[in-house]
């Protein structure tokens, strides 16, 4: 049944599903499961006219079977007896008057991948798509939704594919323009992502917008040492903040160092107190910078609005073997790591800091058939984040991923091969055009 049902709505699904496609910037080597998919849609003929002996339901009698189509997550319902239309001829002459704001607010609607590919359409439409007004109405429009932008260099060649959760999708995206030393993906913020590297003996940073391809390296700071960064975007004034924590190499006599883009300087503050810290993961939440430490055992935590760091006591779960801070949505503080001395026995939990009571409290736990098929070994390393109450787990040697949304409490494998490259770095992104490089809630010109 409801194989009938796929042939009758084979003719507009495939047109749909060809078309989004079409739109991608993968390819078919990158995303072998989604072209064989769509090359087998239309390779059996599953009519029920088309088989021998089949019954001749009559329209009263036809049943409905609910179908999801690719890449949307909205039930459709279709039946045996529905025609297929033919599309619809657009005319050029009619469409060439669209009033502008009218253009603007269709086009502010469409998701951002699309538009990135319509800016080669015309030099109209590539100039619309730089305007103020349809920046206006697309910062006012609910977000894209949540995205994976892996980063991988190939023959010293920038590669970057974004995964879009609502549409199930990869995307490749071009950045040809980073220099060859922007070497590691610090992270992502706001529709901003930040780059570092070592231009030779020099520590550098840049922002980038890989949406509008515009891009700016942040002034040398004051002290020329490797650092770990962390990069936050105000989204109520266009600005953004870097913040430069401890010597990569665990050198804390280095100051902690901010870069404000409302001033185009990096500032000096207090220096780290001598701590022993766990991991050099830092996870950024309610105007705080959160670090583990083994001693003093707890958090450090840096307030960016003092600029002063201050300690909190919160232990560690018991058999603790790996832990990383996650951000979450609302204050929320998430803690995620392996627990258990034996590879039999392991499991993955996730607990959520009480600020109150400064304890881990569990809220969750992955279950075995996840944790056997992202973990096989209890060795393996694995890398996690996150970003609005979503915790991404990524495998170094199974090229897997798997989020887990702590709202819904539901796990979902990602789809698609990008995270196959064994250098990929990955991080939560959101694609925004009116995202600014310059911090001042301008669309820069190329």
């Amino acid at each position: 049944m409801a194989a009938a049902a796929e042939s009758s709505e084979s003719g507009s699904r495939l047109s749909s599903s060809q078309l989004i496609k079409d739109e991608t910037f993968c390819n078919e080597e990158d995303c072998p499961k989604q072209a064989s998919s769509i090359r087998g849609s239309g390779s059996r003929n599953t009519s029920p006219s088309g088989r021998v002996g089949s019954r001749n339901t009559s329209p009263s009698r036809q049943k409905v079977v609910k179908t999801k189509p690719r890449g949307l997550d909205e039930e459709t319902v279709s039946t045996f007896g529905k025609a297929v239309h033919p599309d619809v001829q657009m005319e050029d002459s009619i469409w060439a008057m669209l009033p502008e704001d009218l253009l603007n607010e269709i086009l502010a609607r469409v998701p951002p991948f699309m538009i990135f590919r319509l800016r080669s359409v015309c030099k109209r439409w590539n100039s619309i798509l730089q305007d103020s007004s349809f920046l206006k109405f697309h910062s006012e429009l609910p977000s894209h939704g949540p995205c994976l932008l892996t980063f991988w260099k190939n023959l010293q060649t920038p590669q970057c594919s974004v995964f879009s959760l609502p549409l199930k999708t990869w995307y490749k995206i071009p950045l040809s323009f980073l220099p060859q030393w922007a070497f590691w993906l610090v992270g992502s913020s706001g529709g901003l992502v930040c780059f570092s590297g070592l231009d030779g003996l020099i520590f550098k940073a840049l922002v980038c917008n890989p949406l509008t391809q515009t891009w700016r390296i942040l002034p040398s700071m004051h002290y020329n040492q490797q650092r770990q960064l962390i990069m936050v975007v105000n989204r109520t004034d266009k600005s953004f903040k870097v913040i430069a924590t401890s010597d990569i190499y665990g050198d804390k006599s280095l100051p902690t160092e901010v870069y404000d883009s409302k001033i185009d300087k990096w500032t000096l503050h207090q220096i780290m107190p001598a701590v022993n810290l766990c991991s050099s993961k830092m996870a950024y939440c309610d105007s705080g910078l959160y670090l583990e430490t083994l001693s003093p055992l707890g958090l450090m935590m840096y307030r960016l609005d003092s600029g002063y760091w201050e300690h909190i006591p919160a232990k560690f779960p018991r058999s603790l073997l790996d832990g990383y801070l996650v951000a979450g949505t609302q204050k929320r503080l998430f803690l995620v790591g392996r627990i258990g001395l034996y590879s039999t026995l392991q499991s993955m939990r996730i607990w959520e800091l009480d600020h109150a009571k400064i304890t881990w409290v569990e809220i969750s736990r992955m279950p075995p058939k996840y944790f056997r098929a992202l973990l096989r070994l209890s060795a393996e390393r694995f890398e996690c984040f996150g970003q609005d109450n979503l915790i991404c787990f990524t495998s170094w040697n199974q090229g897997k991923g798997l989020i887990y949304d702590v709202d819904k409490k539901v796990w979902s494998w990602i789809a698609g091969c990008a995270l196959q490259s064994y250098n990929s770095q990955v991080c939560f992104y959101e694609p925004r055009f009116d995202a600014s490089v310059h911090g001042v809630g301008k669309f820069p010109s190329e």
